[in-house]
C-alpha cells in the first residue's frame, strides 16, 4: 500500500495541470469558430498548410477538455499525459514556425510539469486508474 502523503501529493500535483488544460478547452469550446479563426489568422505567416491549421484549431479544444478531465479524475493517466505532451510539442512547433517565442515558455513549463507527472506516476493511487486495477 502506498504512503498516503504521496497518494494525495500526486493528486494535488495532477490537479493544477488538469485545471489548466480543462479550463483552456472549456473557454474555447463555446466560441470554437472564433478560436479557429483566431488560430488561422495567427498562423497565416506559417509555412504550415492552412487546411492543417484549420483542422488542428477545431481539434485542440476537445483534446484540452478530455486531457484535463482525464487528468482530473486520474483515468488513463499515463496515456493522457503523453497526449498532453504531444499537444505541447505541437504548440511549440507551431509557434516556432511564426517566430512567436513568448508562449513557448509557458508551453515548456506545461511540458516539464507533465514530464514530472510521468516520472512520479507510481504515486497515482488517488485516481480512477488505481480503482480500476483492483
Amino acid at each position: 500500500m502506498m504512503n498516503g502523503k504521496y497518494k494525495y501529493g500526486y493528486f494535488f500535483l495532477r490537479l493544477p495541470i488538469a485545471m489548466s488544460l480543462l479550463g483552456h478547452g472549456l473557454v474555447r469550446l463555446p466560441k470554437l469558430q472564433g478560436f479557429s479563426n483566431w488560430m488561422v489568422g495567427l498562423m497565416q505567416n506559417s509555412y504550415l498548410p492552412k487546411p492543417m491549421i484549420l483542422g488542428f484549431s477545431y481539434v485542440v479544444p476537445f483534446v484540452e477538455v478530455f486531457t484535463g478531465l482525464f487528468l482530473l479524475i486520474g483515468l488513463f493517466t499515463r496515456q493522457t499525459i503523453y497526449v498532453a505532451l504531444t499537444l505541447m510539442a505541437l504548440f511549440i512547433f507551431g509557434n516556432t514556425t511564426i517566430e512567436n517565442w513568448e508562449p513557448i515558455t509557458s508551453q515548456l513549463v506545461h511540458a516539464g510539469y507533465l514530464g514530472m507527472l510521468i516520472m512520479f506516476i507510481q504515486h497515482n493511487d488517488f485516481s480512477l486508474d488505481s480503482k480500476l486495477k483492483k
